[in-house]
């Protein structure tokens, strides 16, 4: 079939945006949470992040134990990764790391690793609605604290910020009370548990779902199943995540399976190339 110069036109314009599109939608990292390898992490950091590096994962996220390193130790595990080929982008943090106290040693932590993201993993049981509004606005202000040094705060949710109380959510207080740098890290298994709904959640907070916890769940076996065994829709996650949702890296997180960890976080990263559409 012969084309218009006008259609040939049309095409070649065309062409740029797409092989943009294709780039951007391939582009986006997936690491894993290395909670999810947490006992051989306990044993031997260093060999662990090169197994999950020689896997294919192309992230890591660093939980609470990062925090007791050493400035040289941390030094080390950034050479480590640089040699691996593999990023930090964030670490999942206690509530007590946030504090006025210890934010400058965990903005200095980050800054060796490499990581934009300082994101908090947890809070203390609320009673109410309203008790989460403070929450908010330490965000707020961890977010303020760090913003010079080029990093931005977050929040990881589990059931509680997704179970209703006073008639709301309280994610919904989260969201709506911080500011919209700071990241809303969504983990999926739990937000399903809760009886909400990861798409919706990711569509009505646009920009703000920069990262998501890639857990899956069952009504049987709760998250003893691998990534994809479970009820997540992730065509659909991926798609808002994608869309919408300003997702910049994917995280696998696994909290056990009946296969040892390293084998479940090689089995999952497997099945997630099978379900993510890049």
């Amino acid at each position: 079939m012969s084309l218009t110069r006008r259609h040939f036109l049309d095409l070649s314009a065309a062409l740029p945006w797409a092989l943009s599109a294709r780039a951007s939608a391939t582009s986006i990292p997936v690491g894993l949470e290395l909670y999810s390898v947490r006992e051989e992490l306990k044993k031997d950091a260093e060999a662990t992040v090169r197994a999950v590096a020689k896997m294919g994962y192309q992230v890591v996220e660093f939980y609470a134990p990062y925090f007791d390193w050493t400035e040289a130790q941390t030094k080390h595990m950034k050479q480590l990764m640089d040699d691996l080929g593999i990023r930090c982008l964030s670490t999942h943090n206690d509530e007590k790391f946030l504090s006025a106290e210890n934010l400058p040693r965990a903005r200095d932590m980050n800054l060796i690793l490499g990581s934009k993201f300082i994101v908090q993993s947890s809070t203390s049981e609320k009673k109410g609605l309203d008790q989460w509004k403070p929450v908010a606005e330490h965000l707020n202000w961890v977010s303020d604290q760090i913003e010079s040094a080029g990093l931005k705060a977050g929040y990881h949710n589990h059931q509680p910020e997704f179970t209703r109380i006073d008639g709301g959510r309280p994610m919904e207080v989260l969201a709506k009370n911080t500011k919209p740098s700071v990241m809303l890290q969504l983990d999926i298994g739990t937000c399903l548990e809760a009886g909400s709904d990861p798409v919706a959640w990711i569509r009505a907070n646009p920009g703000r779902i920069r990262s998501i916890h890639c857990k899956d769940w069952s009504h049987d076996t709760g998250y003893k199943v691998l990534f994809g065994e479970g009820v997540a829709d992730w065509k659909s996650i991926f798609a808002a995540a994608e869309s919408v949702g300003g997702v910049e890296y994917y995280l696998v997180e696994q909290e056990g399976s009946r296969f040892p960890e390293l084998e479940t976080a090689q089995r999952c990263l497997e099945m997630f190339r099978t379900k993510h559409p890049a």
